[in-house]
């Protein structure tokens, strides 16, 4: 298998034969269920999300608590005990694992989540640095925003634009490439910027939009890109989704670099987007507490009958691609 998440049919497989051993458990795993949500008795769920940050060595520890506290946040929770397992190459300096720890501390601070625990060490077989992030949080019953809670009709809102994560990481990670490919060193400072403007986190725009209104569901696209997350909401409720092509709005560093790297923008690690599903009747509302908090949002389609699939509508109707991998991984592999 190539780099990347495992493919949707074998992924699929793997969770059909996971059985529920324990009835708290009231979210599971599933496509397009990215934290599982447990029931411990108390007025409030447990959320609980891992994920791992392997793409990327600049700012992993960053990467590490805000990629997790968006799954978290995507579920109406709030973040709140972070757990870090940190793994280094053999030969790795005493300042990278200061620096690894001081982002995670610094990303916690940020979010007020209290660092509470985790593993480190240093591991044969790796190049790389490998942070993976075990995150939890509390929402109360009423507030849970399941991922599969899109109804037809629905709006589905994108904020900020795509694609954040991947093009900061292409710019700190394999700037000299793009260099050479024509990408200007101007374009390549600003992108390297996204990590922090507009930034990856999503928790302040959920927090915005599931306090103002009834939220139906919420996604945030990371591998795979937006066109990854869209089909992952539809799975996840059993419906299509209309796209007007022209609503999403693809960052200025990021279409650059996509075309002279020759990437499909709509494929690329995407964190620092939200998708929002909600009542027409409140998207108006959402958006104008999203743009509130200084976030840009915007409406770019509209959930429909699962018949109509995930397309997209422009000047013709198309299916929105599939991607096998990340874009990010298909170029950084390709060396």
């Amino acid at each position: 298998m190539q780099a990347g998440k495992l493919p949707h049919d074998l992924l699929a497989r793997l969770i059909d034969n996971i059985p529920n051993l324990d009835h708290r458990v009231i979210l599971g795993p599933g496509i397009g269920r990215d934290a599982a949500v447990i029931d411990t008795g108390g007025p409030s769920l447990l959320i609980a999300k891992s994920d791992p940050i392997t793409l990327a060595s600049d700012r992993i520890g960053s990467y590490a608590v805000h990629v997790n506290a968006n799954d978290v946040a995507c579920l109406g929770a709030k973040p709140a005990w972070f757990l870090a397992t940190i793994l280094l190459p053999e030969g790795s300096s005493e300042d990278l694992a200061e620096s690894i720890f001081s982002q995670i501390s610094d990303a916690c601070d940020s979010l007020q989540i209290a660092l509470v625990g985790g593993h480190t060490e240093v591991t044969l077989g790796i190049q790389e640095p490998i942070v993976s992030g075990t995150l939890l949080g509390e929402v109360s019953k009423e507030r849970l925003v399941r991922p599969d809670g899109a109804k037809p009709g629905d709006s589905l809102i994108l904020t900020k634009g795509i694609a954040i994560e991947g093009t900061t990481v292409l710019a700190r990670e394999a700037s000299d490439r793009l260099e050479s490919l024509g990408v200007d060193a101007d374009t390549l400072t600003a992108a390297s910027r996204y990590l922090s403007e507009p930034g990856i986190s999503v928790v302040a725009e959920a927090q915005a939009a599931t306090s103002k209104v009834n939220v139906h569901a919420m996604h945030d696209p990371t591998e795979g890109g937006l066109a990854t997350a869209l089909y992952e909401m539809a799975e996840a409720s059993g419906l299509g989704i209309a796209i007007d092509q022209e609503a999403i709005e693809i960052l200025p560093e990021t279409a650059t670099i996509c075309r002279v790297a020759g990437l499909n923008p709509l494929g690329l690690l995407a964190s620092g987007a939200l998708l929002i599903a909600i009542a027409e009747s409140n998207a108006l509302a959402a958006i104008e507490a999203i743009e509130s908090e200084g976030i840009s949002a915007r409406k770019i389609g509209t959930f429909v009958g699962p018949e109509t699939r995930v397309i997209m509508l422009g000047n013709t109707e198309t299916i929105v691609p599939r991607f096998a991998r990340d874009e990010i991984a298909r170029f950084l592999s390709d060396t």
